[in-house]
């Protein structure tokens, strides 16, 4: 798979190049991944102990390289020092899929379709709230919509992750919580963060 470019938190990292034996074929190319081919190819990709051993790591922030995912799918390589996480945040039209590749993740989740537009702060349920333990090998998949925060909890151990988005990312919505108040504060979109 092919590295598009890399970037850092604090510092930008150089851009590189990685190949695994893994390619698409034309007809695969031609229709959308479904959440289970995203889940696999994240699987594949976390199970490639040289390409994540070559993800620079920075004790101060968030690392990350873009790869080639499946079919026009958009993936991510992602380092997470101890005690970062992304906020709580959806990834609007986009289905996904992320594994850990090393470390230990925690993914909070919200059990329930927030409406997707015209809101600016929702009162939350008492049920809504979902908890993942996601240990390296571990991962999971998601839908469009889909409400969550992901975090290293460790305090002394990186943790790497890989990430799978079709269609490629329109926008991501972040949310700030406070109890069972959810607002939304931002709305970014891939300039922001390429």
């Amino acid at each position: 798979m092919s590295v598009f470019s890399s970037a850092s938190t604090s510092a930008p990292a150089s851009a590189a190049t990685a190949t695994t034996s893994t390619t698409a074929s034309a007809a695969s190319a031609s229709r959308q991944p479904t959440q289970a081919e995203l889940l696999d190819f994240a699987r594949r990709v976390a199970a490639d102990a040289e390409l994540i051993a070559s993800l620079p790591l920075d004790p101060e922030g968030r690392t990350w390289v873009r790869l080639e995912g499946p079919a026009g799918s958009e993936a991510w390589l992602i380092g997470w020092p101890p005690g970062t996480g992304t906020g709580w945040h959806d990834h609007a039209d986009s289905v996904g899929a992320f594994v850990t590749a090393a470390g230990e993740l925690t993914e909070n989740s919200l059990a329930a379709r927030l409406p997707t537009d015209g809101w600016k702060t929702l009162e939350l349920t008492d049920d809504v709230d979902r908890e993942r333990r996601l240990p390296a090998g571990r991962g999971r998949s998601f839908g469009r919509h889909h409400v969550h925060e992901v975090l290293n909890g460790s305090t002394e151990r990186h943790a790497i992750s890989v990430h799978a988005y079709y269609p490629p990312l329109p926008r991501i919505r972040r949310y700030s919580r406070s109890g069972q108040t959810l607002r939304l504060e931002q709305i970014e979109r891939p300039e922001d963060w390429q």
